[in-house]
Formats: C-alpha cells, structure tokens, sequence
C-alpha cells in the first residue's frame, strides 16, 4: 500500500521514531515536544562544519562556503564580545538582505546575545521607537541605514573584514527559554510590538523543517543538493527563522536575492542560479505571471509555497499552469509572527481536495476556534484563532500588557484571525481588525477578495471598509486592472450576495502598498473612489 504523507509522519513521530513526540514541562505548561531535540543551537553551527567547501550563502556580492560561514561567524562573535556584548545583552540588525546579515545573526547568538531583526524599511521615526524599546548595546547597519540610527553603529558592509583573524567560535552557553530573537510584527495597526522567540523556539522549527525533509525523502528517496531562494526580507519569519536558520542545519544552499522585487531580474537569478525551492508571498506571484515566465527556464525548480498572506485558488491554479514542475508540490500555510513559523500547513494533496483550506495543524500544534468569551465552538462554526505550542514566542519585548492580551496563562495565543476547523482543516475568513459590518452583515475582505482575483484581468485586489452614515460601513475596493468599474460591479454582483457586492471602486495599474510580509497596508486607503 502507498505511504501517505500522514502515514510517514505518525511513524517518523511516534515512541522511538527520529522524530518522537513526547509531553513535557516547559516553562510551566505541558506541551508537546521534539523529544530528540538539541538543545544548542551554536551545536547546529559547529556540525555545519562537516559541509565543508558546500556552497552555503550567495549573494550579489559573496559566495561563501559552509566552512568560510563558520570562520566568519567566529571571527564577528568574538568581536562583538571585545565591544562589551555579554549574555542577554539586544544586538541589532539593520539593514537588507546580504550574506553578511545571516553572518550577523549567528554570531549575535554565538556570543550570548539576543538579535534583534530590525525592519530595513522603517522610518528613522519608526526606528527609534523600536530601537528605543529594546535599548540594544550594539547597532550592526548598511550604509542606507545607519543614517537612523542615533549613536555609533557597526558597518554590515564590512563585516567581512571581522574574518580577517582567525578566532575560536566563543562558547556562551544559554538557556533554552532565554530569548535568543526579537522579531518585530509587521505593525499595520499601531507601533510594531517585538515577539520575542526563544532558543528553545529556534530549535523546535528547526526539527519542524528537518521532519519535513525526513518525510519527503521516505516518499521520494534521496534529497538532491538543494537550492533556495530568499526573496522576503531577513526581518520576516519566513526568511529567518523558516529559511536561513534551518538550512544551516540541513546543509542547503541559500540564495539571497538583493533590492526591491523585481519580477524579471528574480526570474533571471531563479534561471542562473538552478534555484529548486522557492516561498512567494501572493503580490510575488501576482508580478511573476505578469511579467511572463515562458521566457525564463525555471526546470530547475521542484518546491514552491505561496504564503505569509491569504491567497486564492485562483491564483494558485494559474502559478500551477505557469510552472508546471511545482504544480505537484505547491503548498499553502498559516503563521504569525509570534508563532515563529506555520501554525498549520495545506499540501499540494490537501489543496487539491480542499482549496480553500491552510491545512491541518503542523506537528505539536495545537489549534482551536474560540467565541467571544474565548470558550471553543464546534466544528465548522466560525470564531477567533487560537494556538498553542513548542513555537509560540515568549511574549513581547518590554511590554508585558500587550503579552497578557495575547498570550493566556496556560499558553494559548490568541491570533485575532478569524476562521473555523472542519474535520481538522483550518480556514481563514480575515482579521478580526478586517472585518467589515455593513447594516448588521459581515463581510470578510479575503472572500471578495478572492473573486475578484478570479477573474483573468485583475492582477491585485484590496478590499476594506469605509463609514457610512446609515450603514455604519460600506464595501471598498482598489483593484490593479484594466477593466472599468461597471464591469468589476457587473462581474461580483453574479457571485456574491448584495451587500458584500463593493459600493465604491478605486482602479489602478500601480502595485497595492505592502508590508514586507506580503499584506496589504489598509491604512494607507482612503474613501476616495472610482465610482
């Protein structure tokens, strides 16, 4: 009989599988956990070691091997150490993606400290604030961001010039449950707030990637040398803690992409560079199939996620026919920041039978819908989001109010995500901030959202609500298309019920507004429309 995926991984996780999974005590709570888990994660760099000459970061500049990652890392740890950096002290990161960065973050956790992934696009205003907050005793920063910062701060750019001298890697042992990251959210309501991620938390996702991997080769045999992509930003989850920090350990090369996305010349480095794993976020996608993938040769590629933001189907079936040799392992996924990585994941089988679903929870998740008064609901009823887990962050950074809101006592994190289990398959509906409540009916932006990036000529589309004197608030839209808002109208009103039908329009050929995590900054719309 053929294994399945599920098959394989209750094998790989039951009592003496490589992967066990045992209850245990972690800080108070039981929790489901990794039972062969390390409990070092400078361990993970030492063994990277053993890859030697392998190519492991490449960048527009540098192509470093494992072993010259590992040298370099020494070299800016001891460094760091000379400037007065001990235990627990914050040491930041500012600036974009580059070799250096991921050199940066390992040597931050080789000396003790706890890095902190500042956000490369931040105003000078926005930085201070969250500078600020964290009170680092080092500043690491490129050119372009060293002008925010108030104060003496390390060149990123010459970090390099650290590996000059040989040094031993320094040996600064670190509890499990100290915080080893502070990973700001994306901030689209109010100031960012910093989840703070544990050692503990790092070394769980690097077991939840490792199982991954574990899994794929008992259905498919060997892994090849592989090759991923990094064209999310550094200060994102999806590229630190779910890209750069397992492939270390995994022994994969990584390719960094540099500068704004740029659909033509990330298609040409994918070509050059034989990339064969690759995680977009829905607007990446959006841009891949306008600019024409037939010009490119993509064979290479064999792995591809669309994730980070709610995407549609429709979106995912045309990704699928544009790239035929991902269409068999594309998958989708929901996460958070202050999870520190997917919560629940949806493959390629799941979405096939269940397109709108982001899958099941993920090993040692747990995840349930909760009502107002925060008590489960039954399936298929819709409600807010909550998880709990080995991943879940410590709490946020210098602000225990905002982590008691978020995170209760027995562990349970509360999203603010609204959706509904049906037999054990999460679905998304939006964030509860989203929401629209036009006379007493609710309209959730994703599913009108959804069929408007349905219909072949609209490449993005951004739905939100607006005040209304009767109403309390009325349906919106900016949509990048070249179709008139009569037929955007005609075209939703044959598939929603009335009031989710949009009453104000706004169209546009320029790309929406983003975070650096793929969602759409609401905040930056107004009831100006195209009626």
């Amino acid at each position: 009989m053929m294994q399945t995926p599920a098959d394989v991984r209750a094998r790989l996780t039951a009592a003496g599988g490589e992967f066990e999974i045992v209850e245990r005590e972690v800080r108070g709570q039981r929790l489901a956990v990794f039972a062969n888990q390390r409990t070092s994660l400078r361990s993970w760099l030492d063994e990277s070691r053993g890859h030697g000459e392998r190519e492991h970061l490449v960048d527009q500049r540098r192509r470093i091997t494992f072993a010259q990652h590992a040298d370099e890392v020494a070299a800016v740890a001891n460094a760091l150490i000379d400037r007065g950096v001990s235990p627990g002290d914050r040491v930041a990161v500012l600036g974009a993606n580059s070799v250096e960065w991921v050199v940066s973050f390992w040597a931050i956790i080789c000396a003790g400290g706890i890095a902190v992934a500042g956000n490369a696009w931040w105003t000078e205003r926005e930085a201070a604030h969250a500078l600020a907050r964290c009170a680092p005793a080092v500043v690491i920063a490129d050119a372009e961001r060293a002008a925010l910062v108030d104060g003496e701060v390390v060149s990123l750019d010459r970090l390099a010039d650290f590996a000059s001298s040989a040094a031993e890697l320094p040996d600064v042992p670190r509890d499990q449950d100290e915080p080893a990251v502070i990973m700001y959210t994306s901030g689209t309501t109010g100031h960012p707030k910093g989840a703070a991620h544990s050692h503990r938390n790092l070394l769980a996702i690097i077991e939840y990637h490792r199982l991954g991997d574990a899994i794929l080769r008992e259905l498919t045999g060997p892994l090849a040398p592989r090759r991923f992509l990094m064209s999310m930003p550094l200060f994102h989850i999806a590229c630190l803690h779910n890209l750069a920090i397992p492939r270390l350990a995994t022994g994969d090369t990584v390719v960094v992409d540099q500068g704004r996305f740029d659909a033509d010349r990330v298609l040409g480095l994918v070509e050059r560079e034989r990339i064969t794993n690759w995680a977009v976020v829905p607007t990446m996608a959006h841009r891949l199939l306008a600019a024409g993938l037939a010009r490119y040769d993509l064979s290479s590629l064999s792995a591809m996620s669309v994730n980070s933001a709610p995407s549609s189907p429709a979106l995912k079936d045309r990704v699928r026919t544009a790239i035929p040799g991902i269409s068999a392992s594309l998958v989708d996924s929901y996460g958070l920041t202050e999870i520190g990585t997917a919560a629940t994941v949806a493959s390629a089988a799941d979405l096939a039978a269940f397109p709108t679903s982001v899958g099941p929870p993920v090993a040692t998740v747990q995840v349930e819908i909760r009502d107002g008064d925060a008590m489960p609901v039954h399936d298929g009823v819709e409600g807010e989001i909550w998880v709990r887990g080995q991943f879940t962050m410590l709490g946020y950074w210098d602000d225990d109010a905002a982590t008691a809101a978020t995170i209760s006592p027995d562990g349970w994190l509360r999203t603010g995500d609204l959706g509904s289990l049906i037999d054990g398959r999460l679905y998304i509906a939006a964030r509860r901030t989203d929401l629209i409540l036009r006379g007493g009916e609710n309209v959730y932006p994703a599913e009108v959202e959804a069929v408007l990036d349905e219909h072949p000529r609209v490449i993005e589309s951004a739905v939100f609500g607006v005040d209304h004197a009767d109403l309390g608030q009325e349906v919106a839209a900016i949509v990048v298309t070249d179709l008139a808002a009569d037929d955007l109208r005609a075209y939703t009103r044959e598939r929603l019920a009335h009031y989710k039908v949009p009453a104000r329009w706004r169209i546009t050929t320029a790309p929406l507004p983003r975070t650096a995590t793929g969602k759409v900054i609401r905040t930056r719309f107004t009831s100006r429309s195209q009626d």
